[in-house]
């Protein structure tokens, strides 16, 4: 779901665009983590999702009135990877990092295939699965090469912390994202954008940042309690 959205998405707009609103993930996380995991939402959280959200909507307004409804796709990314790391913290334990992540791929290489083969009988031209130059068959094993690392770095770290601890930490992707769109597609993000993406990434760092403090003060109360 999510990278079926992200691919349509980076069709459609400019990537720093589409990952900009993929990145509200650790928010919707952050909401999902109550229902599905039972996990307590704190009040500074509620205020960080509001402020992300609001940065979503900085960023789609322009967007949306050039692109329409296919503007909304980046939160389709946003709300598959949200439950990827959900379903990480629910399997920790259940089994080593590198067999969850055949199981993930796998499952996804089967949606895949069968969205492959939909796209390609409805007869839309951007959907038409052709013969493919040897690049893009080189390409698309770099991607999946780094795609596996980079879901398997993912899994270790929301098994040994808290989904909100380490989605966070991915905001480093937005930025490579800006920079390798702006060298290698021409795509020049506006201050709209930037503006946008600033919040969001604020409220991500926020709720980083009231983690570590939660994370911080629960040690220091077993360091007290052990020496008593």
């Amino acid at each position: 779901m999510g990278t079926l959205g992200f691919f349509f998405a980076i069709f459609l707009m400019p990537l720093t665009v589409a990952v900009a609103i993929s990145f509200v993930a650790p928010a919707i996380a952050a909401l999902l983590a109550r229902p599905l995991l039972g996990e307590r939402v704190r009040p500074l959280t509620w205020v960080a999702v509001i402020v992300a959200f609001a940065g979503v909507l900085v960023v789609l307004r322009p967007n949306v009135m050039t692109l329409g409804w296919p503007a909304f796709l980046p939160l389709l990314t946003a709300l598959g990877m949200s439950l990827l790391i959900i379903s990480n913290r629910a399997s920790a334990g259940q089994g080593s990092a590198l067999s969850m992540q055949f199981f993930v791929a796998a499952v996804a290489a089967c949606l895949l295939i069968v969205a492959a083969i939909l796209g390609n009988a409805s007869g839309i031209a951007m959907l038409h699965i052709g013969q493919p130059d040897w690049t893009v068959i080189a390409r698309c094993f770099v991607v999946a090469g780094t795609g596996t690392i980079g879901h398997w770095m993912v899994y270790v770290g929301t098994t040994r912390a808290g989904a909100s601890t380490i989605a966070p930490a991915t905001y480093v992707q937005l930025l490579a994202s800006t920079i390798l769109g702006w060298l290698l597609f021409d795509n020049r993000p506006d201050l709209v954008t930037l503006a946008g993406a600033a919040v969001i990434i604020s409220a991500g760092l926020l709720m980083w940042w009231d983690a570590r403090r939660r994370v911080n003060a629960i040690r220091d109360t077993d360091v007290v309690d052990s020496a008593v």
